[in-house]
């Protein structure tokens, strides 16, 4: 386990104290009615931490309490590691963001695209133009996710066995040559559509590398960074500062135990399916320390993990045309709202907080998890929050610009 960062005098670093205590205070609420299980909030400006704190439990039935060392399930929020991984073999020289991903994937020269019918009976036609590796990190590859429900292809993934995060029965190689066998949505380029494709990223790691993505991740990024916390799956040793995963219905309102936080849990052993767009688990300092790296620059602690101008780059909208998310968007479902952002490598990208509807600053660069797990780094503000729960699907409540409400109305200056 890490130890504890010390926490800095709020007003030393241009935040209210009494502001940031409200943080707390209204997540409590959401506790109290029961709405959620246990939620962490981290504030952090200039380098040091202003905030931290954890309400509730971790474990609802054994009465195992919300602590700064819990380990949560972070979901997509693997999704800027597994970007920055593949960018840091860019820097390397080992490809260009506009070859196409089949150079080193030669199954992805085969891609069609959906044509209509049904998942049982379906026509294909050939791409306009093939997928490269920006279409992956842009999230423009014409991938999909099978939890979409919204076309045939979707269907088409869940009877494949492809099902983001959770797939089970196959290893990411396989995964990826199982995705060979399937329509896309659109042509690459044509649309923005939330999708499998920084799994396929995952899998460039490794073929670039020649490491299994785990391995390069640990040895590339955790251990230089600290990130003692952060795996694929929860130790033995570890596992008694899991917790407990929960669901509620949107349709049913049902709600109850996705996955529990002990040795039965599926993190408990190492995955078959090393998934790079949702597959991690970590702590929020972990976490904190990760995105403090992205805000330095690429360095933390006198340690170097890529380019200053490699997160530039990173953070930047590279949709075609200068368009938003929303302008782009086939599907309507993405982790944060569509209006009024862009999308960088592996990161949603403020152009217009105005139209984003929510307080903060342009250029400020995030993501979130399916269990409601949340970052985002605002470089002009120097600043960065983080909030970890456990409540799927992230939908479910708007915790994520409730936070940053409560956080940009504690700035003093």
């Amino acid at each position: 386990m890490n130890v504890m960062p010390q926490i800095t005098a709020p007003e030393e670093l241009g935040l209210d104290p009494a502001r940031l205590a409200n943080i707390p205070n209204y997540f409590n609420s959401y506790i109290d009615r029961g709405k959620l299980a246990g939620v962490s909030t981290l504030v952090s400006r200039h380098g040091e931490i202003a905030h931290f704190e954890t309400s509730g439990l971790r474990d609802k039935e054994r009465g195992l309490p919300m602590e700064k060392d819990t380990i949560f399930r972070i979901y997509s929020m693997t999704k800027p590691i597994t970007t920055l991984a593949l960018m840091m073999l860019y820097e390397e020289g080992h490809f260009q963001l506009s070859h196409p991903v089949s150079r080193y994937i030669p199954a992805f020269g085969k891609l069609r695209v959906w044509a209509g019918g049904t998942a049982e009976k379906y026509e294909t036609k050939p791409c306009e133009r093939e997928m490269t590796i920006r279409d992956l990190l842009t999230h423009t590859s014409g991938l999909t996710y099978g939890f979409m429900y919204e076309h045939p292809v979707d269907a088409l993934y869940r009877k494949t066995g492809i099902d983001s995060a959770n797939t089970s029965a196959l290893t990411l190689a396989e995964t990826v040559e199982a995705l060979t066998e399937l329509p896309l949505l659109f042509s690459p380029g044509a649309h923005w559509n939330y999708s499998v494709s920084t799994d396929v990223c995952g899998h460039l790691v490794e073929i670039l590398s020649g490491r299994p993505l785990d391995e390069f991740l640990a040895s590339r990024i955790f251990a230089p960074l600290g990130m003692n916390d952060t795996g694929f799956f929860v130790p033995k040793d570890k596992l008694g500062c899991f917790a407990t995963n929960y669901f509620k219905d949107p349709k049913t309102r049902k709600s109850g135990i996705m996955d529990v936080g002990d040795e039965t849990s599926t993190y408990a052993q190492p995955p078959r399916f090393l998934s790079g767009g949702g597959g991690l688990t970590s702590t929020m300092i972990d976490y904190w320390r990760f995105c403090q790296m992205l805000l330095n620059g690429g360095m933390l602690d006198e340690i170097r993990i890529c380019s200053p101008k490699t997160i530039e780059f990173m953070t930047v909208n590279h949709l075609p045309g200068g368009q938003t998310m929303k302008q782009m968007a086939l599907s309507g479902f993405s982790e944060l709202a569509a209006e009024g952002a862009g999308f960088g490598l592996g990161v949603q990208v403020v152009l217009d907080p105005a139209e984003v509807q929510a307080i903060g600053s342009p250029g400020n660069f995030s993501w979130g998890g399916a269990a409601s797990t949340y970052f985002w780094i605002d470089p002009q503000e120097d600043l960065i929050g983080i909030l970890m729960t456990q409540l799927y699907p992230s939908s479910t409540y708007p915790l994520r610009p409730q936070l940053q409400q409560l956080v940009y109305g504690a700035l003093t200056d």
